[in-house]
């Protein structure tokens, strides 16, 4: 089975990089930086065959506002 983040059975442990990125954040946008995080190793492994993230970019990234654009569109949607 191809590793997809829908399929992921196990949250893997975060990196002690991760969790200080991670808790920059308040607790509403940790879901959405998790959701990120998976979702850009996946595409660094895809692409690039290796899943290198620099944490603390996405999560201001996230801070900045950025939301996964389908569910920004779902939610538009549902109001």
């Amino acid at each position: 089975m191809e590793y997809t983040p829908e399929n992921a059975v196990d949250e893997p442990k975060r990196s002690e990089k991760n969790e200080a990125a991670r808790n920059t954040l308040p607790d509403e946008l940790k879901p959405v930086f998790d959701d990120f995080v998976a979702d850009y190793k996946f595409a660094g492994t895809k692409h690039h065959g290796s899943p290198f993230v620099s944490y603390i970019i996405l999560a201001e990234m996230v801070k900045m506002g950025w939301r996964l654009a389908v569910k920004a569109e779902c939610q538009k949607n549902d109001a």
